[in-house]
């Protein structure tokens, strides 16, 4: 058996570690199923994306551990670190995942909150009288 690969994704918040081996195709976030950690079927596909481009859903175990933000921050995560360690162990995988936008980290996060304002942009309500 080959050497395990492993790579980091990020998105907003956080932040998922993923190792990936030779196997038959099973996915464990944070020591669950990843059917039962992302509930949500949209967050599951996503975190598939990666593999069903290259053909390569039952071909590699992974292990995933996430932490920090949310539930899809961490699903989207997951899926850029899937598609990074994929490139890490097949250099051919890049322009199909490339292709698909995968391997990009998606640079949006929450805007800070600014002094005399509500929220980021929002302003206290107006009084005239």
């Amino acid at each position: 058996m080959e050497k395990q690969k492993n790579s980091v994704g990020r998105r907003k918040e956080a932040v998922t570690r993923v190792f990936v081996s030779r196997g038959t195709g099973g996915i464990t976030v944070n020591d669950k199923d990843f059917k039962e950690y992302f509930k949500l079927v949209y967050l599951q596909n996503q975190v598939t994306r990666p593999l069903h481009t290259v053909d390569a859903a039952d071909k590699f175990d992974i292990k995933i551990n996430a932490a920090g933000g949310g539930v899809k921050g961490q699903a989207e995560a997951a899926m850029l670190g899937i598609a990074r360690v994929l490139v890490e162990l097949n250099p051919e995988f890049r322009p199909a995942l490339k292709a698909a936008g995968l391997l990009k980290r998606d640079p949006r996060s929450v805007e800070r909150k600014k002094f005399g304002k509500k929220k980021a942009r929002r302003s206290y309500q107006f009084s005239k009288r």
